[in-house]
Parts: C-alpha cells; sequence; structure tokens
C-alpha cells in the first residue's frame, strides 16, 4: 500500500527553521520569501490496483507556521495517456483515488485543479518492482543497534542501475510490567487463584511513513546485497519480545530517487549557507495556468512488493531495563490489611504464608495499570500473522 510521504513535512518544517537559525548576529524578519508561500505541496504515488491516496497542502511563512494548511478543495484525477480517467474523492485529509489495473504501455499522470490553477505531473509508465528475497536483523556487537538489512530479488534488467524506495509497518509484543494469577477474596479472606485475571501480552502498531531510498549503483550486477535500511536501539521496547515489520518495495525511477535525497540534504542542512528555498527541491508536477513553483514527487508504479519479517529477542542482546521492584511489599501483613489494600483498589501479587512456622504473612500488591497491558497503550488481539510461542495456550 502507498505510505503517506512524512519525510516532505520533516523537510518543509526544517526547511521553515532554517531561516530562523541561520545564525545571523543581527536581528532579522525569518520570513520565506514571498515567492515560496502558499506553494502546493503534492504527495502521493499512483500504482496499479490499489487505492491511491494523495495529500494536498499548502507552504506558508515561518511566522504564520504551526503546520501546513491542507488543500480540501481540489478537483483530482488520475489520468492516462490513453484517455483512462480514475477520479479521486476527499476521505477526511486525503484524496483516494481506487486505481484500476495500469497498462504498462500507457503513461499515467496526476491532475489536480485548485484555486483557479491547473497543476500536472509529468507522464510517465508505471514500473515493475521486483520482490524481496530476504530482510533479516544484524547486531554486529553486543552492545550495538540492530542494524534492518534488504536484499531485493534479482533486477530485471542486470545492465541497468535500479532505484528503490522503502517503507515498513512496524509490530511489536508488548507485556505487563507484573503478572498475577491470584487474588485475595474479602469475603473468605483468603487467597483464591484465577488465571488471566488480567491481558498480559499485547501488541502495539506504528505504521511507516518515513521514506527509504537505495540504488544499485555500486553493486555487482546491478543487485542490492543486504542494504540497510534502519537501526532499531537494543533498548527499545519494540525488541524486548518480538518485533516484526511488513517491508514494502517499490521501484522507482531516478529523478524521484533524485528527488528523495534531495529532500534529506535540505533536512540535514539545517539553516546553512547554501540552504535551499522550498522550491528549489526537483519536481515532476508544474502548474499549467501560471508560472507557479510546485513542491513533490508523484511516481508511479505498476506494483508494490511486501515482505514479512520477524526479530526474537533471544536472537540477539537486548539491553532491558533495570528490574525494580515497584510493587507495594506489605511484611507483616494480615487479613484486615488485604481487605485494606483492596479497597484502595489494589490487586494481589505475591502471597508468602509462614505463619504455621511461627513467622508472618508477606504480601506484593500492584496497581491496574501495571498489571493490564492495555495502559501501555497495548491491544490485545493478536494478529493474525504472529506465530505462537510455545508456552501460548491455545486460543
Amino acid at each position: 500500500m502507498m505510505k503517506l510521504k512524512q519525510s516532505i513535512y520533516d523537510v518543509l518544517y526544517l526547511l521553515m527553521g532554517a531561516w530562523i537559525l541561520s545564525g545571523c548576529v543581527e536581528e532579522f524578519e525569518a520570513d520565506i520569501p514571498s515567492s515560496d508561500t502558499n506553494l502546493l505541496v503534492v504527495e502521493g504515488t499512483i500504482c496499479s490496483s490499489q487505492e491511491n491516496k494523495f495529500i494536498l497542502s499548502r507552504t506558508q511563512s515561518v511566522k504564520g507556521f504551526h503546520e501546513l494548511p491542507m488543500v480540501l478543495d481540489a478537483q483530482v484525477y488520475v489520468r492516462g495517456t490513453d484517455g483512462s480517467i480514475y477520479q479521486a474523492y476527499l476521505a477526511g485529509n486525503y484524496y483516494s483515488c481506487k486505481v484500476g489495473e495500469l497498462n504498462p504501455d500507457v503513461e499515467y499522470y496526476l491532475h489536480i485543479e485548485t484555486g483557479g490553477e491547473v497543476y500536472e505531473s509529468e507522464p510517465q509508465k508505471p514500473l515493475r518492482t521486483e520482490g524481496i528475497a530476504e530482510v533479516k536483523g544484524v547486531q554486529n556487537t553486543p552492545d550495538s543497534n540492530i542494524d534492518v538489512l534488504v536484499t531485493p530479488e534479482a533486477p530485471f534488467e542486470s545492465d541497468q542501475t535500479t532505484y528503490y524506495s522503502w517503507t515498513c509497518d512496524e509490530t511489536w509484543e508488548v507485556h505487563s510490567d507484573y503478572k498475577t494469577n491470584m487474588y485475595f477474596d474479602t469475603e473468605t479472606k483468603t487467597r483464591l487463584y484465577q488465571a488471566h485475571l488480567f491481558p498480559e501480552c499485547g501488541w502495539k502498531d506504528d505504521v511507516g511513513s518515513t521514506i527509504m531510498v537505495g540504488a544499485s549503483t555500486n553493486y555487482e550486477g546491478q543487485h542490492i546485497q543486504s542494504l540497510k535500511l534502519y537501526d532499531i536501539d537494543c533498548s527499545n521496547e519494540r525488541v524486548y519480545y518480538m518485533y516484526s515489520g511488513l517491508m514494502h518495495q517499490r521501484a522507482i525511477s531516478k529523478a524521484e530517487y533524485e528527488y528523495e535525497l534531495a529532500c534529506r540534504q535540505a533536512g540535514s542542512e539545517m539553516g546553512g549557507l547554501f540552504t535551499p528555498q522550498p522550491s528549489a527541491l526537483p519536481t515532476n508536477i508544474r502548474c499549467l495556468t501560471s508560472r507557479k513553483h510546485v513542491i513533490g514527487y508523484v511516481g508511479c508504479s505498476l506494483n508494490i512488493s511486501d515482505y514479512r519479517f520477524f526479530l526474537d529477542a533471544e536472537n540477539f542482546s537486548i539491553h532491558y531495563p533495570r528490574g525494580e521492584d515497584n510493587r507495594v511489599w506489605i511484611d507483616p501483613c494480615n487479613e484486615e490489611i488485604c481487605c485494606a489494600m483492596v479497597e484502595k483498589g489494589m490487586f494481589l501479587c505475591e502471597w508468602e504464608d509462614n505463619r504455621i512456622s511461627m513467622r508472618t504473612l508477606k504480601t506484593a500488591w500492584a496497581t491496574k495499570n501495571q498489571l493490564d497491558v492495555r495502559y501501555k497503550g497495548a491491544y490485545i488481539e493478536r494478529p493474525k500473522y504472529w506465530p505462537k510461542q510455545e508456552n501460548d495456550e491455545d486460543e
């Protein structure tokens, strides 16, 4: 599925901040030049046989800048040089366009009408995307981050440079701080056992929006091998137990590759003397009715290749947080104190009863947010693709 290009927003934020952070000693008005305000920003990709999403927004001056104002009154179409037309409809803050199967011999482009102007992207034939041969995690030392490496399948044309973009949807397993299989019954004034009092295991998601790009220039046979896309800190919650990524790979043109690189370069310079203005970024979109600049690049793909991979904590050196016990321990304890703890909304976790041997009752108590994984922002419905562990009970 085509991902929304968050990188464009990141770059624009940084570019606008460049005028604020430029290193001038004297005060100055940090406005973006008027020629660079109210520019149309276009995000999205034309892709065969799926819903295409396009986001339209506009730049504004630093003085009035909070977030890019959305354009919600446009007419948006995907068109082909064979006369085919697919209309996009507003769906929240983006335009949704259901595109049928694209013809690899036809050129397609985005047509936009807004603010009395007409914009079109450069017509281009949809590019085929090779499959993904492998995605793996590699940790070079016990203290290093876990690198995520991708290897596409052999390119269709081994004598031509190939360019790709990747996004990744992430899912990871989360556990509650503590577990319990008992509770204190205030009527019988004793502990009782009951499994699954609280959901102890859950999952979190992060929908990939960061775009990663790569080229095969320096690889033998133009075949990319084990290219690092990103890394995960070995002390990050995402890799405490099991981590999964759904990698999306899309073949892109050299021009789109250079556009993505220019966005990254503009963002990394952060206000240097040669930081480009937003309108200086390369684009394949032009205004047909005036000389207004446009920001963005609309690619065209025949398909997107997906690959799901898993990283198991047992295969890496994971740095877990210190195991401090934050439960409330009471020693000595009695039934009246237990009743009082229940009244306070606490839950029984440990029960060490040594009174028969003339010693004391010792108990540990936790709050609901320490026992219920949902308080960590996790959901508890196991994803269908999630592997079951040996100690998992049958559902």
